[in-house]
């Protein structure tokens, strides 16, 4: 089981207090910066964009994840005692058919959805495609961007999963509260500011989801594999000027923003979808157990 794996390393609850305290500090700082100095998100982006570079300012913003992710796993590997292998399954080995599966269907819904929307409206796209920039931004964005996508899955569905299920001796505190701190997290991106608060129905929606794969199957390599494919084919082929990630991707999108059907569509339509296909193949069971149940120290409590 896959949060019963954090039984395996040294435990202490003041362990699992300084990353997540350190992490939500910066992360309400900054909040709380923009919140206070009422600082235009998009105008300050568009400066230093003209400054540096699109390039420059993706890799300035997406290097730190990678730090996060070393210092998570030196953490988690020195400080904890756990072997990496348990932070991140319950398998006897990573199934890396599992990331590569998910992340082929994601990122082909991605280009499939995306290429759909240019062919009825084409109108709301303009062609960016620059061959040397974006030479550029693949190298910085395939390197990168997993990184980054994979900090944020080993920290909610990893660290604070298996802490909080340690902790709480239950499933269902740790999957409803880290999929709301993931939501959270996202609370002073500029698309919340420019879609409003119901752009949060998407974040914790999307929570939820990875929540839901990673302790049905589990194990971290549906998520990463999930998550990878929709932050780096989307930093690829399209943005915009009102989103987190502003690349020399090969479409710019420069429709206004709704509140609609970009956002119901995946949270109420493709999600229970992806988690249908799932279950199916991996023949989930259990899902009340595995989902609210009881979380029970293993039987042999060794450092692995």
């Amino acid at each position: 089981m896959y949060i019963e794996q954090g039984f395996k390393g040294e435990l202490g609850y003041w362990k699992y207090l300084p990353i997540p305290i350190l992490f939500f500090g910066l992360m309400g700082l900054n909040y709380l910066v923009i919140e206070v100095m009422h600082v235009d998100v998009e105008a300050l982006m568009a400066s230093q964009i003209e400054a540096k570079g699109k390039n420059l300012f993706f890799f300035e913003n997406i290097v730190p994840f990678a730090l996060f992710l070393g210092a998570l796993f030196f953490w988690v590997k020195y400080i904890h005692r756990q072997s990496l292998l348990s932070f991140t399954t319950a398998r006897k080995k990573i199934d890396w058919k599992r990331f590569f599966f998910l992340f082929g269907l994601m990122g082909g819904f991605v280009i499939l959805s995306i290429g759909i929307d240019y062919m009825n409206s084409p109108q709301n796209y303009e062609l960016n495609f620059q061959l040397v920039p974006f030479l550029i931004l693949m190298l910085i964005a395939v390197i990168f961007v997993p990184m980054q996508t994979s900090f944020e899955e080993y920290f909610f569905r990893g660290y604070l999963l298996q802490g909080l299920g340690v902790i709480f001796r239950n499933r269902w505190v740790p999957f409803i509260l880290t999929s709301v701190l993931f939501g959270l997290m996202h609370a002073a991106n500029p698309e919340v500011d420019k879609v409003g608060p119901i752009m949060m129905v998407f974040y914790i929606g999307t929570g939820l989801f990875l929540g839901i794969i990673t302790l049905m199957d589990e194990g971290l390599e549906l998520a990463l594999g999930f998550h990878a494919a929709n932050n780096l084919i989307g930093a690829l082929l399209v943005t915009s000027n009102w989103t987190a990630f502003q690349t020399h991707s090969i479409l710019i999108d420069v429709s206004d923003p709704n509140t609609g059907f970009s956002i119901i569509l995946p949270v109420f339509v493709l999600y229970p979808i992806l988690i249908f296909i799932l279950a199916k193949k991996y023949k989930w069971s259990g899902w009340k157990e595995k989902l609210f149940g009881k979380v029970y120290p293993l039987e042999n409590n060794e450092n692995h």
